[in-house]
């Protein structure tokens, strides 16, 4: 029996081990990300706009706010397959934590989305290839002045200087330093993963930043249909099944004791 038992639990274990492997080697960006919490919809019944106008004013209002360390940009994602049409949503990016949202019309209906997604700083394959290569470059190029011997003291003593400088700006958040190695390519991947360490403070503009900027987004997504006499309607989750609402409470587990 225990052996019988053990056979799902290894076979899931091999599953995501090759699945480690195929995105450790082959996965170069998750544009997507995790979608932390379920969708924000509203919806306009006969309303219509140009999505890239209401995008347009949603980022002069953003940037207007000076945030540190957000960037917006337009990403396109797929209505359907590999070859289908592409989407606009506009995307609001800071510390890997994004905001992506979808203006578009929905046969006679108009309808506004907006997801929170994490898309994580993960170390592939390939940032690492890159690294190796940077240091044989470096090398390669210290070999002739210096000989073999001190060219390979002089890169090993680099990569020390590197991991240095890395913790010290992990230590110092919202520096300028930190700032610039999160524009880094390769370096921001292997920076953010291995180096880059949560505060207080991070914490908290995180929350800040994930709970105001949907509502702000939300509040200009209403004054542009207010602007044409049309009134934004939330979205509002199904009720659970009337079975699942018919089903009896589990018994009180104070009142069986008394």
């Amino acid at each position: 029996m225990a052996t019988t038992d053990n056979k799902p639990k290894k076979s899931e274990i091999f599953r995501q081990t090759i699945r480690w492997l195929i995105d450790f080697v082959f996965t170069f960006q998750n544009k997507r990300g995790e979608i932390l919490d379920k969708p924000e919809l509203l919806y306009a019944d006969g309303f219509t706009c140009s999505s890239q106008e209401f995008y347009a004013t949603v980022e002069q209002q953003m940037a207007a706010r000076k945030i540190p360390g957000m960037e917006i940009s337009r990403v396109k994602f797929a209505e359907g397959g590999l070859l289908s049409e592409q989407r606009v949503y506009l995307r609001l990016m800071r510390e890997r934590l994004g905001i992506d949202t979808c203006a578009a019309p929905f046969g006679n209906l108009y309808f506004f989305s907006i997801r929170k997604v994490y898309v994580p700083a993960l170390v592939r394959l390939w940032h690492i290839v890159m690294a190796l290569v940077f240091l044989g470059v470096v090398y390669a190029l210290l070999t002739k002045p210096l000989g073999a011997n001190y060219a390979a003291i002089a890169t090993v003593a680099l990569v020390f200087a590197i991991v240095g400088v890395l913790h010290n700006a992990a230590a110092e958040g919202g520096s300028d330093l930190d700032a610039l190695l999160l524009k880094t390519p390769v370096l921001a991947t292997i920076y953010e993963d291995w180096f880059r360490v949560d505060t207080y403070y991070r914490e908290d503009t995180r929350n800040l930043y994930m709970q105001l900027f949907p509502q702000f987004i939300q509040s200009i997504a209403e004054e542009t249909c207010a602007a044409k006499g049309f009134k934004l309607i939330p979205y509002l989750q199904p009720s659970p099944p009337v079975s699942d609402l018919n089903k009896p409470l589990p018994p009180d587990k104070k009142s069986a004791a008394a």
